[in-house]
């Protein structure tokens, strides 16, 4: 103990430290995502596991997500062996997509940095996915050799590993410890979180006014299975539909066609050279990644429902028109479809207002499904469901993952042309569902969202959730204020007491 108490950060510090564990746990994700992209097309690969064919190499990519559906499942409540390996790797990257978010959202205390750090992590996702790229086309040079391939799959330990060695100087979310009437150890960490002394002022009202969110959904009973499909006063089962809808439309939309396949898409489809068509992979990778990194400025300026709706028609366009040019295929619609394929990853991250204002204004305002689909989840769902409605989500996640990936290599070898035709309808069949049901939360403290739909809900309100979300900012500031006036330890005391 007294070696961890050497490094104790606190406040910006612990923040810092917090989105680099979480970073590096998603760059292994954006590592996972790629690394098999590139190696379908390495000789010596193919000939380690007998030139598999196309449905075999789909299960081989996709067997890795059955792991993350098996690791989120759990998280809700805590070549044969080749196939068996990635579903191993996946089990670790299920318990991170889940927790991570959860863990990042719950540490900062600050509404207005949430989406940020949230994004800063999906761009160390995309680092990893460019990482991989890069790694598998430095290996075409060694074509022949098994290390072309063991060692981009092995290098995976070390990302795991990094995650790791943070973990022991870190904390444990204060919501969770409220959760569970640990109210002095969460005091604790937001003392830590605040970089405060422990009887501050910000420390107690951040603290009284967990414990109070948490005792008004406790009055509604523990949560249960049964709660996922009743609403109740704090809109269990709506609340846990958005986060995981989020998610279909995430992976449904097609960005794993492109994330996972691309070198395969860009050799098969377009007919380039597997050493051409990793380049321009690993080159697309970067394009992702740049535009990500700009999110992540001012990721809090545009609303998530504006950029989804944003994200979705772009996304569809781009798949139509790719799917238009390689219909037709001749060699100039050829390119315009594949500059389409590139465009894609800038609607799947940017937002309306840059791309409108670029470059006068090189500043961007926001980002789409890339970090909505990790971030809403964690968001959207009230203190008790939220390990629930994340994991949820996740499930669902990667479930659609798995769909996507296997179905990929078929649908190409079989379809042609026409197999990008089907993401670009379903991501225009997104829209409406996101126009008309879905909540905006940007800016919003966890308390405020919990407070917007008791208040939207509450038997013969009339209020919209504009409103709703007008009046919860008021009552929470209200509460704050009375806080700042009460005894100290008042609302601990009477908790303690209301449960003895």
């Amino acid at each position: 103990m007294a070696i961890l108490d050497m490094f104790r950060p606190e406040g910006r510090s612990l923040l810092i430290c917090i989105t680099v564990s979480c970073g590096l746990g998603f760059m292994l994700f954006g590592y996972d995502q790629g690394v098999f992209g590139g190696l379908l097309a390495n000789p010596s690969f193919l000939d380690q596991f007998n030139q598999p064919s196309v449905t075999l190499q789909g299960q081989i990519v996709s067997t890795y997500t059955l792991g993350c559906i098996v690791g989120s499942i759990i998280a809700i409540f805590t070549g044969a062996h080749m196939i068996i390996g990635r579903i191993l790797s996946g089990l670790g990257i299920g318990f991170n997509t889940t927790t991570i978010p959860i863990w990042q959202s719950e540490t900062c205390l600050r509404p207005s940095l949430r989406g940020k750090l949230v994004a800063i992590e999906l761009v160390c996702l995309i680092f990893g996915f460019v990482l991989t790229n890069w790694m598998n086309f430095g290996f075409t040079y060694m074509p022949t050799s098994q290390v072309s391939w063991r060692f981009p799959l092995g290098f995976q330990a070390l990302l795991a590993v990094g995650t790791a060695i943070f973990i022991p100087f870190l904390v444990e979310s204060p919501r969770w410890l409220c959760l569970k009437d640990r109210h002095e150890d969460a005091r604790a960490v937001l003392a830590r979180l605040h970089a405060k002394p422990i009887d501050s002022p910000e420390v107690r009202e951040t603290l009284e006014i967990i414990i109070e969110t948490i005792a008004e959904e406790r009055a509604d009973g523990e949560i249960g299975w049964r709660d996922v499909f009743h609403n109740g006063r704090q809109q269990t089962f709506r609340r846990i539909l958005l986060g995981l809808g989020v998610s279909i439309f995430q992976q449904l939309g097609g960005i794993n066609v492109v994330a996972y396949y691309l070198p395969v898409v860009l050799e098969r489809s377009f007919g380039f050279s597997p050493r051409m068509a990793l380049i321009l992979s690993a080159t697309a990778s970067m394009n992702w990644m740049f535009w990500g990194a700009m999110n992540t400025l001012a990721i809090e300026r545009v609303g998530r429902k504006n950029l989804m709706i944003f994200g979705a028609t772009g996304c569809s366009v781009c798949f139509a028109v790719t799917a238009i040019g390689l219909g037709i295929g001749s060699k100039v619609s050829n390119g315009v479809a594949v500059a389409f394929i590139f465009m894609f990853y800038v609607f799947f991250v940017r937002s309306p207002e840059y791309l409108s204002s670029f470059p006068a204004n090189p500043h961007p305002k926001g980002t789409s499904f890339m970090t909505i689909a990790f971030l809403y989840p964690s968001e959207i769902n009230g203190n008790r469901s939220r390990n629930l409605g994340a994991a949820v989500a996740m499930v669902t996640n990667w479930m659609g993952v798995y769909l996507v990936v296997s179905i990929t290599p078929i649908g190409i070898q079989n379809l042609g042309w026409r197999f990008y035709i089907v993401f670009a309808v379903l991501n225009a069949a997104f829209l409406p569902f996101i126009w008309f049901f879905y909540v905006e939360t940007a800016g919003l403290s966890l308390d405020e969202i919990d407070r917007v739909f008791v208040l939207k809900h509450a038997e013969g309100s009339t209020l919209t959730y504009k409103q709703a979300t007008e009046q919860a900012k008021e009552q929470l500031e209200i509460e704050r204020l009375e806080i700042s006036a009460r005894p100290e330890k008042s609302v601990i005391a009477d908790h303690v007491e209301s449960v003895a």
